[in-house]
């Protein structure tokens, strides 16, 4: 998956939904990666996109992105 400024989405990833919600990647079924914490095998069955956890939203499963997801940093 991409971010709409065409960069491709990462493990770990720093993002930021909107004005001031940000969370991480946690798994990219994409590129076939996952952290520790969210394992290839809880998530693989998803078969494309990512996953974003969020501290207030929780886990967020995006097959595409939105317009307003945005790259803050690197892992």
């Amino acid at each position: 998956m991409k971010y709409p400024d065409g960069q491709e989405v990462r493990l770990g990833d720093r993002v930021g939904l909107g004005d001031d919600r940000e969370g991480v990647v946690v798994c990219s079924i994409d590129t076939d990666e996952y952290s520790d914490t969210h394992p290839r095998e809880q998530w693989a069955y998803l078969r494309t996109g990512v996953m974003i956890e969020f501290p207030s939203f929780g886990l967020i499963h995006y097959e595409t992105a939105e317009d307003d997801l945005h790259l803050i940093r690197r892992a």
